[in-house]
């Protein structure tokens, strides 16, 4: 499964530039689809088909990762910024970044008085190596994604953009060992989740899912001086309860419970103080659904 986790988390995929994860999702999932199909906002829609007798199910997993997008270039040939999503000013400069044409640069500031300080977005830069305005390859408006290998140490995985391509790794798995189901399940790779939740909900108002289901990552409370968390790396999977967007749906809650202590498998109980996943676009979508 390394591999797969390793082709999905290199790949590139700012919100609204998603086109190579698609594609490198859907040659996953094609052999094990009764449908498939992408609507006009992006997502990957994969359709697993019930006997008839269960409900309308969706699972989301979001493809799109944070990013970068050039707002402006200099007549030095260095590429100003705005941020795509949830960027933290204080962990750029040095941070390599690809855009879609294969482009590199290396993030940097403006000289600081003061190593305490930390610059906002539009003191920072990229230097793609061009020397003029006319030289830079990289236009206004292009996007980039950041730029990390995967590493695997044990058990324990690091890389960027495992938020979310993690969830689409357990989604694609799944979908590979669902045989004859109940419910109609349609598997969502969906787009923008981090600029507000988008494309879920554009999918979810098409679906009118009678439970939702996102497949998604959380904080943890176990590093040092980190915000009190019941959550812990390695603890088992994390079922949300509350996060600032939505109340998990109670009886979903219980039933993730239930299946869980039957069939052994270690889980917490997740309370997230900041963020939202996508399934609170599921929960409000056309009628509303079960969702968490």
């Amino acid at each position: 499964m390394n591999e797969l986790i390793k082709k999905l988390v290199e790949s590139y995929g700012p919100s609204g530039f998603e086109e190579q994860t698609r594609a490198l999702i859907r040659a996953e999932v094609e052999p094990y689809a009764d449908e498939i199909s992408v609507d006009a906002m992006g997502n990957l829609i994969v359709l697993k088909q019930g006997d008839g007798s269960g409900k309308k199910v969706m699972i989301a997993a979001h493809m799109d990762e944070i990013g970068l997008m050039a707002t402006h270039i200099t007549e030095e040939g260095f590429v100003h910024f705005t941020n795509i999503g949830g960027v933290l000013q204080r962990v750029l400069s040095g941070n390599r970044v690809v855009f879609a044409d294969g482009t590199v640069g290396v993030i940097d500031g403006e000289p600081i008085d003061s190593r305490l300080k930390v610059h906002p977005l539009n003191r920072h830069y990229i230097d793609v190596g061009a020397t003029s305005r006319e030289d830079c390859p990289v236009p206004v408006g292009a996007a980039a994604g950041f730029k990390r290998d995967f590493v695997a140490q044990g058990n324990r995985l690091t890389a960027k953009s495992m938020d979310d391509r993690i969830g689409c790794v357990i989604a694609i798995e799944t979908l590979k060992r669902l045989e004859k189901p109940r419910h109609d399940v349609y598997f969502v790779f969906s787009v923008q989740e981090e600029i507000g939740v988008r494309g879920a909900a554009a999918a979810a108002n098409a679906i009118h899912p009678e439970v939702g289901i996102a497949l998604d990552v959380t904080r943890t409370g176990d590093t040092p001086k980190a915000t009190p968390m019941a959550v812990a790396l390695g603890g088992g999977a994390a079922i949300k309860a509350k996060d600032s967007g939505m109340i998990a749906h109670a009886g979903l809650v219980r039933l993730m419970r239930q299946r869980a202590e039957e069939g052994n498998i270690p889980f917490q109980i997740e309370v997230l103080d900041g963020g939202s996943t996508d399934a609170r676009a599921m929960q409000i979508a056309g009628p509303g659904c079960a969702s968490g």
